[in-house]
């Protein structure tokens, strides 16, 4: 599996990725550049243009660096660590999650995910 990497403000997060349907399809579509909006003051999220197959579950817990789908079209980085009910489609992990929550904390942000070189 590709390694996903994504930019805010010239930096770089690498993340380590599902081997699954989604993660597939959504690295298929790499690179593009998304708005990621505030949502709870723990994630950023962006309603993708089209869908990517599913395979939703109720995880529980959400970790900081988490990425997920909400839905078939809700991509979402989580930057902070709680509980829930909703269920999501796992697709990755950002690997160094202190510099990611200091990216990601404000308002809308831009995120640029491309396949990893």
């Amino acid at each position: 599996m590709q390694e996903l990497v994504m930019e805010i403000d010239g930096k770089r997060f690498p993340a380590t990725l599902y081997d699954n349907e989604t993660t597939h399809a959504l690295m298929e579509r790499l690179p593009m550049t998304l708005d990621m909006e505030e949502l709870h003051g723990n994630e950023k999220f962006n309603y993708l243009d089209q869908g990517l197959p599913t395979k939703p579950e109720n995880v529980g817990s959400i970790r900081t660096g988490d990425i997920m789908l909400f839905g078939s079209d809700c991509l979402v980085l989580f930057y902070d660590d709680f509980n829930t009910s909703y269920s999501y489609t796992r697709i990755g992990h950002i690997e160094d999650e202190d510099a990611f929550v200091n990216e990601l904390s404000g308002g809308t942000v831009g995120v640029t995910f491309k396949a990893g070189e």
